[in-house]
């Protein structure tokens, strides 16, 4: 029987675990505070409905297929936007939900990238240029609390459009899906690439300055969206280039890049039933990586000495302190040990010199010294 790990996919133990939990807590509490309402959706769903009508993205062809006992085709989910579709219908709008869950893309595993991830999802289905400032606010309000240095890039659409209609280029899903490379491949493969649609032209336009786009009728999209940005103390960098992958963004489009390679945030706005609708992702694994947070879990290890009844009982008065506490029943050289590899800060010793005494012996397992405590018996 293999126990190996299939390619892609990672155990989560101990300090990583914690990690995690820590992050996504800070996230929750963060996305429920401006009134997001959390969402849960299955991790299965119809092939068909997974597809959705955006057949051509890379994303799709990455999709886990599957089959159930009555032979349906079905397939995991790789994101959470397309299960809008289904969540938001008959909501009161703007209808704003989060949702953090794993999602799964059968890709090559390469960097930090990973078969299995998980995602934390903003969206506003209803939404306007406002809100989509707004959803960066949350953003940045979330990194700041995760101390990752990050940058905020924008872009548009609309505007890419515009600039692919007066080159006369009609392949226009195609060519930008190729300049949303130029940050992964480098620029002469991508101008190659281009030169198949006889886009070329298109890469010496994006590298342009941002005062030359302000001739396009649809900067002012990006025009108002940086003035409203500037409203929430939110620095965002216009970024030409940016095109995002996935061909149902129809309007602005972010991505937010740390000290790794990859993207740890992106999104943008596209259509919902016809319903103009804004969001942005963030990868829990990847923000694990660049986040500078400490954690600083204060964890207790009271060791029984044939003293188990009284050591429960503390146990159970810590507890309710909302103190982290475990028992060993063992000896006192094995407790230590324990705690080490465990990360218990505090080991607590209950004998029955300390019961007589009303005086328990406390070790800081980081300083290595002793302390005393007196506790009350209780009637």
């Amino acid at each position: 029987m293999k126990k190996e790990l299939v390619k892609g996919f990672n155990d989560y133990t101990g300090k990583e675990a914690e990690k995690k939990a820590v992050i996504q807590e800070i996230i929750r509490r963060t996305f429920e505070k401006y009134n997001y309402e959390q969402a849960e959706t299955p991790i299965i769903e119809y092939e068909e409905f997974v597809n959705g009508e955006n057949t051509n993205d890379e994303a799709i062809s990455d999709i886990f297929r599957l089959k159930d006992k009555g032979k349906r085709d079905l397939a995991l989910r790789y994101e959470f936007t397309f299960q809008l579709k289904r969540i938001a219908k008959n909501k009161k709008i703007p209808y704003k939900r989060f949702q953090i869950g794993p999602v799964f893309r059968d890709e090559p595993v390469q960097g930090n990238r990973l078969r299995q991830f998980t995602q934390c999802d903003i969206d506003v289905v209803g939404s306007s240029i406002k809100d989509e400032a707004e959803i960066l606010f949350i953003l940045s309000e979330v990194l700041e609390k995760l101390k990752v240095k990050s940058t905020i890039y924008i872009n548009n659409r609309k505007l890419l459009n515009e600039i692919l209609e007066e080159l006369k280029i009609k392949q226009k899903e195609q060519v930008i899906r190729e300049i949303d490379k130029l940050d992964k491949l480098p620029e002469k493969e991508v101008l190659n690439n281009l030169k198949k649609y006889n886009a070329e032209k298109l890469l010496k336009i994006v590298k342009n300055k941002e005062d030359f786009f302000k001739k396009y009728k649809s900067y002012s999209e990006i025009e108002e969206l940086k003035k409203y940005c500037k409203y929430y103390g939110v620095d965002v960098k216009f970024l030409p280039t940016l095109a995002r992958g996935l061909s149902y963004y129809n309007g602005s489009v972010f991505e937010i890049k740390s000290d790794i390679k990859e993207t740890i945030c992106g999104g943008g706005s596209y259509l919902v039933d016809g319903v103009s609708s804004t969001g942005i992702s963030l990868g829990l694994e990847r923000l694990g990586i660049v986040t500078n947070i400490i954690l600083d879990i204060e964890k207790f290890l009271i060791v029984s000495l044939n003293q188990d009844k009284k050591a429960i009982e503390i146990a159970k008065r810590l507890r309710k302190q909302g103190k982290n506490v475990s028992i060993y029943y063992g000896k006192p050289s094995k407790a230590l040990e324990y705690a080490n590899v465990y990360g218990m800060k505090k080991v607590i010793f209950v004998g029955k010199q300390e019961i007589q005494k009303k005086q328990l012996k406390i070790k800081n397992m980081i300083t290595g010294k002793e302390t005393k405590f007196t506790f009350i018996k209780r009637k």
